[in-house]
């Protein structure tokens, strides 16, 4: 069968998709990318980025212009690629449960698929999800070869990792991993070969390992807080020139749309036995509630105006997803007179500029160390909450 597209990626204008299709059409392949937000593909068409990627902003409208990259709200030009990469979100539900997002989607969109397609799962997946799409697959009669090739690159550095860092492929027969494995080593050599099963575990373990380690050193910094210590005093100590600890990560508000979903996900896969990945999402989730009780001990936070300055999940990037900012926000509306919210790459209603929350506000909570707060100049009177340390002096709340 002759296929119009050499790729589809479905999600394809996500934080996942886009570099992704821009990557795979900038090496030549015809890549169509369906989403289902009109409103994402009306910036993406017009050659602009919908969200901070380096590197993509003088490629993407390169793609777009030589054909190579076609977007479409259309689920039908999913049926006319003979690869087929699936990116969308895998949340959680209120009870902390993975929710079959992948099988979902696959199941109602069944009719777009062709037989003697390549169909990859990137998004993230509950241990077995490969297997069983396969067997689904099957049962409604479509001949397709499935693989799972996990996304494992840095929000925002996309388009430099997608062509250095290796790729995990993994396949349910001998074909779908022999094809997956020359699709992506035309981003690069490097391949690692593995069961579906084992690659989905390697992706729940990466971003578990990475969550338990902030929580490890939110943990000592909770320690040393209760206890009158400065922890960046022990910190800085405890690292120098001493190489075993060169790795060890600084405390901060552990977040985003990655680490704390994939260490529910395994929690979830070990039948909740998990239990030092449940502990780091009790430490970690813990820490706005425990910077807000240090507060109240310093000031009268019922008539004091607090700013949460960075309302991102990570420095210098735009992606608010499941950021504790807004948990910040939530528990603050509780204790404070007012809360304000500031962010130098994010716009919102209600938000306010940097030096209006300087001027305003009685406490400051940096929420993310962006790049451009690192030279803000605060009042004398100001109790500035840096659990990041971003300004050299300690969190402050002692």
């Amino acid at each position: 069968m002759s296929f119009k597209y050499d790729l589809c990626v479905v999600g394809g204008l996500g934080h996942v998709g886009l570099p992704l299709s821009i990557t795979f059409a900038s090496k030549g392949l015809k890549v169509c990318a369906y989403d289902i937000s009109k409103e994402t593909n009306k910036v993406v068409s017009g050659g602009k980025l919908p969200f901070i990627e380096h590197g993509a902003e003088d490629l993407l409208p390169k793609v777009l212009a030589n054909g190579n990259l076609t977007l479409t709200l259309s689920p039908e030009e999913i049926a006319k690629s003979r690869n087929v990469i699936i990116t969308i979100g895998t949340p959680t539900d209120l009870h902390l449960s993975p929710e079959p997002a992948v099988e979902q989607m696959v199941d109602s969109y069944m009719k777009y698929f062709a037989d003697g397609q390549l169909v990859i799962l990137r998004s993230t997946v509950f241990p077995g999800t490969t297997e069983h799409l396969d067997r689904l697959f099957k049962r409604k009669g479509k001949k397709v070869d499935v693989a799972f090739c996990p996304e494992r690159i840095v929000q925002g550095y996309a388009m430099k990792e997608l062509v250095e860092l290796p790729h995990i492929v993994s396949g349910t027969s001998e074909s779908a991993a022999k094809r997956a494995a020359e699709l992506f080593q035309m981003l690069n050599n490097n391949i690692v070969v593995m069961k579906p099963v084992e690659a989905e575990l390697s992706k729940l373990f990466a971003n578990a390992w990475r969550y338990i380690s902030f929580s490890i050193a939110n943990q000592f910094f909770i320690i040393t807080e209760d206890a009158g210590v400065d922890f960046y005093k022990v910190y800085e100590g405890m690292t120098h020139n001493y190489g075993r600890l060169q790795g060890m990560p600084r405390p901060g508000f552990a977040s985003g749309p990655c680490l704390f979903k994939d260490t529910v996900h395994l929690s979830a896969f070990s039948e909740n036995n998990f239990h030092i990945g449940n502990a780091a999402i009790q430490v970690n989730e813990g820490l706005p509630s425990f910077v807000i009780e240090k507060i109240k001990k310093k000031v009268d936070l019922k008539s004091s105006k607090v700013g949460i300055l960075g309302m991102a999940f990570k420095a210098n990037i735009d992606d608010k997803r499941d950021s504790l900012g807004y948990k910040l926000l939530k528990l603050l509306k509780y204790d404070a007179k007012d809360v304000l919210c500031s962010d130098v790459y994010i716009k919102e209603d209600g938000f306010v500029d940097t030096d209006t929350m300087v001027k305003e506000c009685d406490v400051i909570i940096l929420g993310v160390p962006h790049r451009e707060y690192a030279g803000l100049k605060f009042r004398k009177n100001q109790l500035v909450v840096d659990v990041w340390n971003l300004y050299g002096k300690g969190s402050q709340l002692l």
